[in-house]
């Protein structure tokens, strides 16, 4: 296998983009300045809006759920949107409110789980904090906070402690054997007030000024390629991060778009999306109303612009695992570095129609890009995306996409080299496409 420089470097930006995103909210901040550097410009939901023609916005809201969009050059009712979904979030481990506490001879601690992470993954890693704190003043001032340095730890109980450990699994209760290993206890500081002079530190404020905080925890091992040819990489959140970048790669190299082009990417996936902004709120349909309102557009209009729009919602795929053959449909094994997958579920947990696949084979072809088929075993449960939500609330056709993933939902999850360049073209291929024949 081959990787060709360019495949190679935009991998490179991905793992720069993960790395410096240890958080939704520093995934939303990172993206931002990146489309600052590009010439987006910042729009706020406070103010009025005053779209420029092919001019190129953003706008994140809550700081961890972002939209950029680009205005086409074609009239809005005629061309529509086109919009790429994907999210900020990743499944893992959050701070509880009242976190530190004494556990004989040490300071701890208290997590909760935040969607569904594979918890032994966790075990023995090096771990730290990052987030966002409120700070008193009026009205109160939220900032982003990153240790970066190893923090934390959660260590495995010793295999003489736990010897069916290798045949049964690693079960750890959510309670009891979460909590993060802090520190050794002191007599002079109690584990809330160091914790947040810790803080305080990290921020250089003073202790008291903390108000409230929101901090995630993640791994400090930084992504990597591996593989004979480094054909692969691996690294922390690469669901949904990487449809995140390819999905920014792409509306940023889109400089002729008759649609208007769309990203939209959402926090709170992994535990529902129904937030004011998730995918189930009004947050995209918020935007997309006051971008046509912007151009002029009257309601009616509008609904003849979302008629002729199209919707990719992008999340990663499960690819084949041969030790694992049990969990996959035979029929429908997706391969990394076999090509961008579309995703089909006769239930819905996906979206799609016969058009939709259509078209988005077509992109492929005329980017060059191989393509495959996922639908998930008839009697396991399916997961789902942000694609049904954001289909239904707007009536918007939608199609479910998204490149190979091992080890899903891991702390440190594997995916290709050449899936993430090739997903970028077709999603250039997407956003330049003229017209889409909607009457199908």
């Amino acid at each position: 296998m081959v990787i060709e420089p360019p495949q190679r470097r935009q991998a490179e930006r991905l793992l720069r983009f993960v790395d410096a995103a240890p958080s939704p909210w520093h995934a939303a901040a990172t993206l931002g300045e990146w489309l600052e550097t590009e010439g987006f410009h910042r729009l706020d939901e406070a103010d009025p809006w005053r779209l420029e023609p092919e001019g190129r916005y953003y706008l994140v809201r809550d700081d961890s759920s972002l939209v950029a969009f680009s205005v086409g050059q074609a009239p809005l009712e005629q061309a529509g949107f086109r919009i790429v979904g994907a999210h900020t979030d990743s499944p893992g481990l959050r701070l509880k409110p009242n976190a530190p506490h004494a556990a004989d001879p040490l300071m701890r601690l208290g997590v909760e789980v935040y969607g569904s992470p594979i918890l032994a993954t966790w075990t023995d890693r090096d771990l730290s904090l990052a987030g966002r704190v409120a700070l008193r003043c009026e009205p109160p001032a939220v900032c982003l906070v990153d240790f970066e340095t190893p923090l934390l730890r959660l260590p495995n109980l010793a295999i003489h402690m736990n010897r069916k450990v290798n045949e049964e699994g690693l079960r750890l209760d959510k309670q009891k054997e979460l909590p993060l290993l802090l520190a050794a206890l002191r007599e002079d500081l109690p584990p809330s007030r160091y914790f947040r002079r810790l803080l305080a530190e990290r921020l250089d404020c003073d202790p008291e000024a903390i108000l409230s905080w929101e901090l995630n925890v993640y791994d400090t091992q930084k992504g990597s390629f591996w593989g004979p040819a480094q054909e692969f990489v691996a690294s922390a959140r690469l669901d949904n991060l990487a449809s995140c970048h390819a999905a920014v790669s792409a509306l940023i190299a889109t400089e002729e778009n008759d649609a208007t082009c769309v990203c939209a990417l959402f926090d709170h996936e992994e535990v529902g999306s129904e937030s004011f902004k998730g995918a189930a709120g009004a947050l995209l349909q918020d935007c997309l109303v006051r971008i046509g309102a912007a151009l002029g557009l009257d309601v009616p209009a509008r609904h003849r612009a979302l008629a002729a729009s199209l919707l990719l919602s992008a999340d990663m795929a499960h690819a084949y695992h041969p030790n694992f053959p049990w969990g996959y449909d035979e029929h429908h094994k997706v391969t990394v570095n076999g090509g961008p997958v579309i995703k089909t579920n006769a239930n819905l947990r996906y979206t799609g129609d016969v058009f939709a696949e259509a078209l988005f084979i077509g992109w492929c072809e005329e980017a060059g890009v191989p393509w495959q088929r996922y639908v998930h075993r008839s009697d396991l449960p399916c997961g789902s995306t942000i694609g049904p939500l954001v289909s239904a609330r707007l009536g918007l056709r939608s199609l479910d996409i998204g490149n190979p993933l091992w080890a899903m939902h891991s702390v440190r999850e594997s995916a290709g080299v050449l899936d993430h360049a090739w997903l970028t073209a077709v999603l250039e291929r997407f956003f330049a496409c003229p017209r889409l024949p909607v009457g199908a």
